[in-house]
């Protein structure tokens, strides 16, 4: 017997980005967005907080931007031979698919 009925559900209708507010929908309908996310635990100064920033591919890349030129900026004097590359946070490259993992 096939017994019907509504059901409400939860879903997902957009993901805008937390610095510029503008939609991350694509016109085929999937999603391109960033996530900043961080999980304090123990014996941090904010443990037990999360948090998670979604942003757009424009401010996500603006971000990144301004963590490596931080991160120029701290080792600008240090003795130690910087590794320092363009690189920074990037796992795979041209993994159109996600299947490899690796760059």
């Amino acid at each position: 017997m096939k017994i019907t009925g509504r059901v409400e559900i939860e879903a997902i209708t957009d993901v805008t980005c937390d610095v510029c507010g503008s939609s991350t929908r694509m016109a085929a309908g999937s999603y391109q967005y960033g996530t900043l996310q961080a999980h304090w635990g123990y014996g941090s100064d904010h443990d037990g907080q999360r948090f998670e920033v979604h942003l757009c591919e424009h401010c996500f890349f603006q971000t990144l931007a301004y963590i490596k030129q931080e991160r120029r900026v701290q080792q600008l004097f240090s003795d130690e031979p910087s590794a320092v590359t363009d690189d920074l946070g990037l796992v795979a490259q041209d993994d159109y698919f996600q299947d490899t993992g690796r760059r």
